[in-house]
């Protein structure tokens, strides 16, 4: 998480600063339908290397947006969701998702 030094003055500054890439973003969203495995996550997301999603996912990790769980079986499996503060953030991808297929159909109708 952020620390009281680290939050900027602005609130929007303090959202794009937690989630303000495409990486990030593409995770929430996939996120918010379930928890996913780390290779479904990958495959889901084209681009995105192995480090990328990696690094992407323990940010989020960090920033207690997403929580990380792993099961004690051979072999382990871990699962990502969204926490509790991360389920809150629904909102916001709900209203990018809205405004994206709006102006698909704009563009698509011109």
């Amino acid at each position: 998480m952020l620390t009281k030094e680290e939050l900027p003055d602005c609130p929007v500054q303090t959202t794009v600063q937690l989630i303000g890439n495409k990486w990030k973003i593409l995770i929430l969203r996939n996120l918010m339908t379930r928890p996913w495995r780390f290779n479904e996550m990958q495959r889901s997301i084209p681009g995105i290397s192995q480090k990328v999603l990696t690094d992407n996912l323990r940010a989020l990790e960090s920033d207690g947006i997403i929580t990380r769980t792993v099961y004690p079986e051979v072999p382990p499996r871990v699962e990502y969701a969204l926490s509790d503060l991360g389920d809150s953030m629904r909102p916001i991808i709900s209203a990018m998702e809205a405004w994206g297929r709006g102006y698909q159909r704009i563009v698509r109708e011109n």
